[in-house]
């Protein structure tokens, strides 16, 4: 009898385990999804700003001409970047354990809201050059061209980074829910509930 009940045990543990792997598996695969949506979300933003403005640049003079030059180069960036971003979400992680997959979220989310913070700095830069163009006599269309496009990609990247960041870190609540779910705690006793 003994046997048989330890037996049963391990065959209730065996498959708590192998759920949670599958669990763990599961979460890689979103934070996987997500990524790659995300960079081609900014990849079809590159691409569109850098087709659409390839064709207005010779069209146009002064300030627009400056506006859209600096769009194009913002957008080689922006593209460079969903390329490098995609190409690394195609490579599964080398490991599924829990510090690994949850590392790996704390990781993106962690660039996300620093992204976020640079997204700011960068539309209060594109102010200032946009203030410092009312301000001077060398070139202001230059400026205000430079200012415009800083503003407007500064922006469009705030969003961007901010809608992912929450899109992330709805991913791991819902993962710490799933995986955790039946732990509690009472104040005086600490549990795991087990749902056959």
């Amino acid at each position: 009898m003994k046997k048989l009940i330890l037996l049963n045990f391990f065959f209730v543990l065996f498959g708590c385990a192998w759920s949670q792997n599958s669990l763990l598996l599961d979460v890689s695969a979103q934070q996987s999804q997500k990524q790659k949506a995300g960079m081609l979300v900014l990849g079809a933003w590159a691409v569109s700003n850098i087709a659409v403005v390839t064709t207005l640049v010779g069209r146009r003079s002064g300030e627009d001409r400056y506006f859209h030059i600096m769009n194009i180069s913002w957008n080689a960036v922006n593209l460079s970047i969903a390329t490098y971003g995609y190409l690394q979400a195609l490579h599964p992680p080398g490991s599924y354990d829990l510090y690994s997959v949850l590392q790996e979220q704390y990781k993106v989310e962690k660039l996300l809201l620093l992204n976020t913070g640079l997204d700011v700095g960068y539309v209060l830069g594109g102010l200032y050059v946009l203030e410092r163009a009312k301000n001077t006599q060398k070139r202001p269309e230059l400026l205000q061209g430079f200012g415009k496009s800083i503003v407007l990609q500064g922006s469009f990247l705030f969003v961007f980074d901010l809608t992912n960041y929450f899109l992330h870190a709805h991913t791991r609540a819902g993962a710490w829910q799933q995986l955790f779910g039946n732990l509690y705690f009472d104040g005086a006793q600490l549990g795991w509930t087990l749902l056959f």
